[in-house]
């Protein structure tokens, strides 16, 4: 126990120290991780700590951000990708793996070893670099649209490389190597390996299925069944219990867990839970990668790297210029132009975390020697390290250069988006008038009830809490213009709009208010644009009790006008007085201008009262212009 406390503390303490002092300097957090993972080598060294058996842990966080990616990329994308996912990704890993086998086969190395290098070097880190296009808001850009088809391509090479790989093993390094590679393979969680290859062909295919059917068809019923606990803990459980659940699954037919919860965030990408479990797998996402990248910076062998300094960083530049030559070659085949283009170039530059996998798979699998293998490790490591530089050369050099840049990044943001908070009474009206303006909106909801009713009717929610922050953050409330909040809760449409106001200042903000002392309390947070919920229904109520009375409904309505301009004009001023510290009917100030402004309303409604029934023809008269107007 104290040994496990000590490393979490360990962990914790260098990322957050880190982390907020790299992204002052504009460094961003990867390289923060990073460092911070250098800067207690020594101390995990002093304890023993196995790091890499820490890295494999860790690199459930890049399972869970492919997952997190694919709930934002719809069947439809996907399908539109397919160019570039096969031409663009298909390339680069064919050519650069060419590249760096010809250039290996230079320097010596049997072309089997030079194959195998070549493969592992030709990919690129899935984390580091949707990571970073995240955090800078890139990913939706066209040239992180074309990194992230590259990235998806490599992750699922990563198959048949694990299938190639065994076959170029080196007889010389069966005897040195045999027992160790046995005790490693005992260990593996592939039920498919001794299968025939179509035997392991169809079950991947049924693997592949039960993810795209399960998550179509079960994840539905059981999310609506987890909701009706209406515990957040749970909902989480459940979530983490899916990702790790396909993750399973994939390893045991011998797929990558990276490829299959993709694929189960792309058939959840329509689903009305997608925010929520976006928002519940975010923070784990976020520490493992964090927990990665920093066993990255601890893993570097600082020994090895002094002897072969000169060798290690040759053949680091030689790896990402290869990688540079490859890339900007296929931008300009895939007509991937201005600053997208060195977007791509650079981002895609270094060798990435499943290269850790194949080293280790090449050496049990008795492909490469160990020494060589050790200075890979430090070639792949050393590149994921200059990749948060590459981005600073992009960022402070390259972008800007081009003005195309800031305009793509607008194209790319959603304009117009609209994010309703409750979809009851109140908000399906709002929705449906938007809606039917032709407007897009994001609805949320936390009602699994009410969800399988509006599907019913083919409107399209999402499940969650409005009120949690990181719910809000994926459901785009940093590119909306407008949040309307109609939650049936008064505590929760307070809480909302004071987190709404103060943290998104460029927002509008439109906020239901259970009554009128609700108002003030939503006006003295800021929020300018207050609807009562039922003051207008109570209106037209009124409206119709006049006209029951003998009152003309074109008179009516002109009554019924002039309360509601006046009762508004009135609460505006009555806003500045009311104090939350004081209650309404000891505020004296606030009772005298009431009981004015009551005068005034009731002398005003008699004037126009008298003035109608003093005029000797009652009938229907069409509207005067000028009455119309000071109505």
């Amino acid at each position: 126990m104290g040994d496990f406390l000590l490393l979490g503390f360990v962990f914790l303490l260098a990322g957050v120290a880190a982390v907020p002092l790299a992204s002052r300097f504009g460094l961003g957090s990867v390289l923060g991780y990073l460092l911070a993972g250098i800067a207690i080598s020594p101390l995990l060294a002093a304890i023993n700590v196995d790091v890499i058996a820490v890295q494999h842990f860790a690199e459930f966080g890049v399972v869970m951000m492919l997952f997190l990616v694919g709930l934002e990329l719809e069947p439809q994308k996907l399908i539109a990708m397919r160019t570039r996912l096969l031409g663009l990704g298909g390339l680069q890993v064919a050519l650069t793996t060419l590249l760096i086998t010809g250039g290996a086969m230079l320097l010596g190395q049997p072309w089997t070893v030079a194959l195998a290098v070549g493969l592992i070097l030709a990919l690129s880190s899935t984390a580091i670099v949707l990571q970073t296009l995240q955090e800078k808001g890139l990913l939706r850009s066209d040239g992180g649209q074309s990194s992230f088809s590259v990235l998806l391509f490599q992750d699922i090479a990563v198959i048949p490389m694990l299938a190639l790989i065994p076959l170029l093993a080196l007889p010389e390094l069966l005897p040195a190597a045999g027992q160790a590679g046995q005790e490693e393979h005992g260990h593996s969680l592939n039920m498919v390996a001794g299968l025939a290859a179509w035997q392991q062909a169809v079950i991947t295919v049924v693997a592949i299925s039960l993810v795209i059917f399960g998550g179509s068809r079960l994840t539905r019923p059981m999310f609506r069944y987890i909701a009706m606990a209406n515990l957040r803990e749970i909902f989480v459980a459940a979530a983490l219990l899916m990702v790790i659940g396909i993750a399973l699954l994939m390893m045991v037919v011998g797929l990558s867990p990276a490829l299959g919860t993709f694929l189960a965030g792309v058939v959840l990408a329509n689903s009305e839970y997608r925010h929520e479990l976006e928002s519940d797998i975010e923070p784990f996402k976020g520490l493992l990668l964090g927990l990665f990248f920093i066993t990255v910076g601890a893993s570097i062998d600082f020994g090895l790297l002094q002897e072969t300094l000169g060798r290690t960083l040759a053949l680091t530049a030689a790896v990402i210029v290869a990688k540079i030559a490859v890339l900007l070659v296929l931008s300009f085949l895939f007509r991937v132009r201005a600053a997208d283009r060195w977007l791509l170039v650079l981002g895609l530059a270094q060798a990435g975390e499943f290269g850790f996998v194949l080293l280790s798979f090449a050496v049990g699998s008795y492909v490469l020697p160990g020494l060589l293998a050790d200075q890979l490790l430090l070639v792949v490591a050393l590149s994921m390290l200059f990749t948060p530089l590459l981005f600073i050369v992009y960022d402070k050099v390259i972008a800007p250069r081009y003005s195309t840049r800031q305009e793509s990044a607008a194209d790319d943001m959603e304009q117009g988006n609209i994010i309703i908070a409750g979809h009851g009474r109140v908000g399906g009206i709002v929705n449906r008038m938007l809606r039917g303006a032709g407007y897009h909106t994001t609805v949320l909801d936390y009602s699994s009830e009410q969800l399988e009713m509006l599907r019913a009717f083919d409107i399209k929610v999402f499940f969650g809490d409005a009120t949690r922050p990181d719910l809000l953050h994926a459901a785009g409330i940093e590119e909306a213009r407008l949040l309307v909040i109609v939650i049936d809760d008064r505590e929760h449409i307070t809480e909302l709009v004071k987190y709404a106001v103060r943290t998104w200042p460029h927002l509008h903000v439109i906020a239901r208010a259970v009554d009128r002392q609700h108002v003030y309390e939503l006006w003295g947070l800021g929020c300018q644009d207050v609807i009562r919920e039922t003051f207008d229904s109570s209106v037209r109520m009124g409206r119709s009790a006049l006209e029951s009375l003998g009152l003309h409904p074109y008179e009516a309505e002109r009554l019924s006008r002039r309360f509601s301009t006046e009762d508004k004009r009135a609460i505006r001023k009555l806003a500045d007085l009311y104090r939350d510290d004081v209650e309404l009917h000891r505020n004296e100030e606030y009772v005298a201008e009431t009981k004015a402004v009551a005068a005034y309303i009731e002398e005003e409604m008699k004037g126009t009262g008298r003035a109608y029934s003093q005029r000797a023809d009652r009938g229907w008269n069409p509207p005067d212009p000028d009455d119309v107007d000071a109505a």
